[in-house]
């Protein structure tokens, strides 16, 4: 059985994949168009329950929800897309580099790992915020930092099991150096652990944007932000509670897309799971 066609079986993967695929249409689409501008207040239809004219209704200043939440995915791809390609780019190569040399080097790196792990994104999106100010610019750094350790961990512990394994061991007695094992066996064996793990951070990216943006320190108005329209709805909940409940399931459902997703790929590439199915 082809990888797509047990992929196109797996319930999990189509799930997540079909969420994601929805996710990216809503975010690319809004770049071009929306229903209505979110930039444009109408206070005589402020607070419309959800109608033919707006569908999921209006906020406090008269923006239609759906083309807040429509603009609002933009933000949510986008931190997620940077924030895990910084974790990549920076927590891969150190966590190669701790298993390939050893020793004091895989020490130092291990142990500055978990000094940042000291500083969650929130923490870290504090500090930065107090030095230059809010913005989605700090939000995506701060997520980013708090990755670049967990994929450091993650790449050093794959890549130590694969050091052990009986190709890596014949390609170092072969004299091949420890860069060229490291590209040519280590990283490609360990690819499929890199990919899961990366869309179970994107998860987390996105609950950690909400969080910023809800606490004020992510994205700034009049950019739409999922986490910041939660924040504003507060003071609506009992007059408009569909301010909350709109963006609360949009975050939810993203959430679980991602980890669907995770779940499934990681029963696709692993063989021992995909030689039960």
């Amino acid at each position: 059985m082809s990888a797509w066609t047990r992929a196109l079986k797996h319930p999990s993967f189509v799930t997540g994949f079909c969420i994601l695929l929805v996710l990216i249409f809503c975010a690319v689409l809004s770049v071009f168009w929306s229903p209505y501008n979110v930039a444009e207040i109408d206070i005589p239809n402020k607070l419309a329950s959800p109608s033919a004219q707006h569908w999921l209704g209006t906020d406090s200043l008269g923006r239609d929800i759906a083309s807040l939440l429509w603009v609002g995915s933009q933000n949510t791809l986008l931190v997620g897309v940077i924030a895990v390609g910084i974790g990549l780019g920076v927590g891969v190569p150190l966590g190669l580099l701790a298993s390939a040399k050893r020793g004091s080097t895989e020490e130092v790196i291990m142990r500055a790992s978990d000094f940042t792990f000291a500083f969650p994104a929130l923490l870290s999106a504090i500090l930065l915020t107090a030095i230059y100010g809010p913005g989605l610019v700090i939000s995506i750094t701060a997520i980013g930092i708090f990755n670049i350790p967990v994929f450091a961990r993650i790449t050093r512990g794959a890549a130590n099991a694969i050091w052990t394994r009986d190709y890596a061991l014949a390609a170092k007695a072969a004299g091949k150096s420890e860069w060229r094992i490291t590209w040519m066996h280590v990283l490609p064996n360990m690819a499929s652990v890199l990919i899961v793990q990366a869309s179970v951070q994107f998860a987390i990216a996105i609950l950690a944007e909400a969080a910023l943006s809800y606490l004020g320190l992510g994205t700034q108005p009049p950019q739409p932000s999922w986490g910041r329209m939660l924040n504003e709805a507060q003071s609506q909940m009992f007059q408009a509670p569909w301010l909350a409940v709109y963006p609360g399931m949009a975050i939810a459902i993203a959430v679980l897309g991602f980890n669907l997703l995770g779940d499934g790929l990681r029963d696709l590439m692993d063989p021992r799971l995909a030689r039960l199915r």
